[in-house]
């Protein structure tokens, strides 16, 4: 909750594409919303300025990761210290 919601949405969106290995998954954003504890409205404006700069695509509780890299730029430094602590944690 210290970061803003778009660079926390990013840090989800690549969280979640580590942990199913796919660019794109099933989420709604109602369900975002519960996992960043914002309002649904919040995930919307984040998800439509990341979909503007053509950094993910979603329709419809579908999402799609377009630029991986620019994605974890524009992501809070809190995915590069899960990332590390997840990977260590793989056999």
């Amino acid at each position: 909750r210290f970061h803003d919601v778009e660079a926390r949405l990013a840090r989800w969106l690549l969280m979640t594409r580590d942990r199913v290995g796919s660019d794109e998954f099933p989420l709604t954003q109602e369900f975002l919303a519960h996992m960043l504890g914002v309002r649904r409205e919040g995930v919307t404006e984040a998800a439509t300025a990341l979909k503007r700069r053509k950094l993910i695509h979603y329709s419809r509780g579908n999402i799609a990761i377009l630029d991986a890299k620019r994605l974890k730029a524009s992501s809070c430094s809190c995915y590069q210290i899960v990332k590390a602590v997840f990977d260590r944690a793989q056999p």
